[in-house]
């Protein structure tokens, strides 16, 4: 079969995780990039189209995409390019700001429909793969409630969507945002409880930032400390340094998390759940994610599929390169 041709929106840490990701694909071709700034994106992709966001007739002429993977932010980029680019080609993108999922979905599903077009939303590892596991857990072990922790070690864990809507704040050079998961919350739930929590019970943020020359270090701590969805429910410790600090101090993107969810079988049997995972690279992690939804998209679309889904509505084959004898034969 001809293999899918896969475009990348946006060309920041996620985008050049998924270009990496192609190459491990053997499905997969890398049609090109669209970036709004095609020129950066040119100084360091040289072997691919590299065509401006804001030109679909000539980027679906030249690119021919079979999916479009959109990597922009949650915060800005998503809600306004989720529904234009499904518009024009079947959609994979990592909308992962928890609250506002079922409305983004809706867009998404209304734009895509319209169009005849495939839409994966909020997919990665969590949204995403942490999405799944928390409805697998509440339905093995009824009456259980699933609950999400990141950032289990030392120094926490970075999140690229907590830190990109830092750097969207005028006067913000630079940031990053680890996640610390609040230990005696996990115990809480390990102990067979099934506790009630406010956001701010499970986890506390770490920010520290950059910034612009002659911005107010005021004005710019209470807009974090304000920020709906990301920083407001949160106890949140916002620290100022200088870029060769944050350079130097917090490089890499290292980021890890657990599903758990407690309670009893039939008989009055304890019973809990657990799934972890841990990524070197965060940004790495999510593009490996979206790669295998993008087969799964163009999958759907061959059946003639349209509207949105997410990671709960596609078969778990549907996101694999083995075929139905080969899972039946190593993975059941």
């Amino acid at each position: 079969m001809e293999k899918i041709r896969v475009m990348i929106v946006g060309y920041g840490n996620v985008g050049r995780g998924v270009v990496e990701s192609i190459k491990r694909n053997p499905d997969m071709v890398l049609a090109g990039i669209v970036s709004r700034s095609p020129e950066r994106v040119k100084k360091t992709v040289t072997d691919v189209p590299v065509l401006p966001v804001n030109e679909p007739d000539v980027w679906m002429k030249e690119l021919r995409p079979d999916v479009a993977i959109l990597c922009g932010g949650s915060k800005d980029d998503l809600p306004k390019q989720g529904p234009e680019f499904a518009r024009y080609v079947n959609t994979v993108d990592s909308f992962d700001n928890h609250s506002r999922i079922p409305e983004y979905f809706h867009a998404m599903d209304e734009a895509a429909q319209k169009a005849g077009h495939t839409a994966v939303i909020s997919t990665g590892w969590d949204p995403g793969i942490f999405s799944l596991q928390r409805a697998i857990a509440g339905a093995f072990i009824p009456g259980a409630h699933a609950y999400g922790f990141y950032g289990l070690g030392p120094k926490g864990g970075l999140s690229m969507g907590h830190s990109d809507a830092l750097r969207t704040i005028p006067g913000v050079k630079d940031a990053r945002q680890f996640t610390h998961a609040i230990p005696e919350a996990i115990d809480k739930i390990r102990n067979g409880e099934n506790p009630v929590f406010e956001p701010g019970d499970m986890h506390t943020r770490e920010c520290f930032v950059v910034l612009e020359e002659g911005a107010d270090k005021e004005a710019i701590t209470k807009t974090i400390l304000e920020m709906p969805g990301y920083f407001a429910p949160y106890k949140t410790t916002v620290n100022f340094i200088s870029q060769e600090e944050l350079d130097a101090k917090y490089k890499g993107f290292p980021h890890d998390g657990i599903v758990l969810a407690a309670g009893v079988t039939g008989n009055g049997n304890t019973a809990l759940s657990e799934y972890r995972c841990q990524w070197g690279s965060n940004p790495e992690a999510t593009a490996n994610v979206l790669v295998a939804h993008a087969r799964a998209v163009v999958r759907l679309a061959r059946e003639g599929k349209s509207g949105a889904f997410t990671i709960l509505d596609i078969p778990a084959s549907y996101f694999s390169l083995m075929t139905k004898e080969e899972l039946l034969a190593h993975c059941m």
